[in-house]
């Protein structure tokens, strides 16, 4: 794992600075990550296209837990944080222990959230981004990139057991 782009709160608030007086625009996007696939690193080279960084918060290992429930992660937070690391268009990761992204959103104040396609915002929202009031609160942009069809870590889960269940092939 290249060390240099898993960087901590502070790190990442002091990097951010030297982005903002050198007029960098800053793109964050953030999520479990679980079992990479095609689905995401297409989302991650559309939330890069969007600026000059990209920074990704990766949910720890308890908060993807509370979050999916027990039997999540399949892959730990440094695990993830090496793979996502290795990636072309990510250039920071940096881990939060939190259910959201609100705090760390609220410090970095990125001109550009990015956020997957089973988001919405808006009133009536079907599941409203609870990032949204912060980002719009500093003026931030917030952008839904579509998922790509047929591609998630839930579906590559079904798909296991249903191949492979309590199977000697594996």
């Amino acid at each position: 794992m290249d060390v240099s782009r898993l960087v901590g709160r502070a790190e990442l608030l002091a990097l951010r600075q030297h982005w903002r007086e050198t007029g960098r625009k800053v793109v964050f996007t953030n999520g479990c990550f679980d079992l990479l696939h095609l689905g995401h690193v297409r989302y991650l080279e559309e939330a890069r296209a969007l600026g000059d960084v990209l920074i990704v918060g990766l949910n720890s290992d308890a908060s993807v837990k509370r979050l999916k429930g027990p039997l999540r992660p399949l892959v730990t937070a440094q695990e993830r944080a090496g793979v996502m690391s290795a990636l072309r268009p990510v250039d920071y990761v940096t881990i939060f222990d939190e259910d959201t992204a609100s705090n760390l959103i609220a410090a970095l104040q990125p001109e550009i959230y990015v956020k997957g396609g089973d988001y919405t915002v808006g009133e009536g929202a079907t599941k409203p981004l609870p990032e949204a009031p912060i980002v719009r609160g500093y003026g931030g942009e917030i952008v839904l990139i579509p998922f790509l069809p047929g591609h998630s870590t839930t579906n590559l889960i079904q798909k296991i057991v249903e191949l492979y269940p309590r199977s000697e092939h594996i």
